[in-house]
């Protein structure tokens, strides 16, 4: 999978997408049902980390496959709706083949 930039795209969007979700169904609820606003500090910070570390895989993946605007614009909408990137990665998946 981590041989090829759509492979790197495809894991990076994985673990992008699961931050988000543990941001939001996880460390939110912990912060205004709980009164523990360290879990957004932390996990906010940790997927902050890890959406910048998506973009640069998007623009290498971009770069390398010389996609047109259409795929990255696609990946970094994707990115801020949760669920995105599980959805980009079917259409990901498909374009493989």
């Amino acid at each position: 999978m981590l041989q090829t930039p759509i492979g790197r795209l495809r894991l990076m969007g994985f673990i992008e997408g699961m931050s988000l979700l543990v941001l939001l169904f996880v460390a939110m609820p912990l912060k205004y049902f709980a009164d523990y606003p360290l879990a957004v500090t932390i996990v906010g910070a940790v997927h902050g980390g890890l959406f910048i570390i998506y973009l640069l895989v998007l623009l290498y993946a971009t770069l390398m496959l010389r996609w047109s605007l259409k795929w990255p614009a696609t990946g970094l909408i994707v990115a801020f709706v949760p669920f995105g990137n599980f959805l980009y990665d079917r259409r990901l998946k498909t374009y493989l083949h």
